[in-house]
């Protein structure tokens, strides 16, 4: 299963099947998203907490390990599976090209490198001089 991250603002369809990990629907996104993977959405009294990132970051990966690696790599080979084996992209809102953004999606990133082994890259701009994204 192949996976990679972006913003909504960024993803464009040759990037993968976009898969939403938001809260909150993207109204203005007009692709076809492939699903939603839930157990990786932070829930909304993580986000209305307003933490700084390593609170945050402490936070959110102890939602992850409850739900656990297992749970969730059943949950994206699912959505995978629907999609037809296709790269899933991991949209969300944070341009992380902004100073000082950050986002869940780098955060699951480094929890599904520990736990797996694998990297997930990001697609969209991470810095004044990031490279354009690698379409697949």
């Amino acid at each position: 299963m192949d996976l990679a991250t972006c913003t909504y603002q960024e993803y464009v369809p040759g990037m993968g099947v976009a898969v939403r990990t938001t809260a909150g629907h993207p109204r203005f996104f007009r692709q076809p998203i492939g699903g939603h993977a839930k157990l990786i959405t932070p829930n909304r009294q993580l986000l209305a907490a307003n933490l700084p990132a390593d609170a945050y970051e402490f936070q959110y990966r102890r939602m992850l390990n409850e739900h656990g690696i297992e749970a969730i790599h059943t949950e994206l080979a699912a959505i995978s599976a629907a999609s037809g084996g296709r790269t899933l992209v991991l949209c969300c809102f944070d341009v992380l090209s902004k100073s000082g953004n950050w986002c869940h999606r780098s955060m699951l990133a480094a929890f599904w490198r520990e736990e797996t082994g694998e990297e997930i890259p990001e697609l969209g701009a991470t810095g004044p001089k990031a490279e354009p994204p690698t379409l697949f």
